[in-house]
């Protein structure tokens, strides 16, 4: 059984800063890219950040130059730091792993957390 855990999200104002925390735990022979998407109300999930197993990045235009995506492969956990946070950053943050659970089976698939809300309010 494999669980990704997300963490650290909260109220912040705009302008201000967050860091996400994304914790894979459970049955894991070898994670290869994890990433951040979110989702607004009333909207369709979309990607944030992405981050490959060698450490290779790729944002969302709109998170560019503020957000960063960074893991930490010993442990397993991916995170997000955000900085000068919007309003339109106000979304529940989903983390993902394309994780391979055993060595036996040849196979990866898709984890995803259960989400952590940022909300972004004066």
């Amino acid at each position: 059984q494999v669980q990704l855990v997300e963490s650290g999200g909260g109220l912040v104002q705009p302008g201000g800063s967050l860091r996400l925390s994304c914790a894979a735990s459970g049955s894991i022979f070898s994670i290869n890219a994890m990433g951040w998407h979110r989702q607004a109300p009333g909207k369709e999930r979309e990607l944030v950040a992405t981050i490959s197993k060698g450490g290779s990045t790729n944002y969302a235009d709109s998170v560019k130059g503020r957000f960063t995506i960074y893991r930490d492969n010993a442990k397993n956990t991916v995170y997000l730091h955000m900085n000068s946070l919007k309003p339109e950053d106000t979304a529940v943050y989903y983390c993902n792993a394309d994780l391979r659970p055993t060595w036996y089976v040849p196979k990866s698939y898709d984890y995803w957390g259960q989400g952590t809300q940022v909300t972004v309010s004066s």
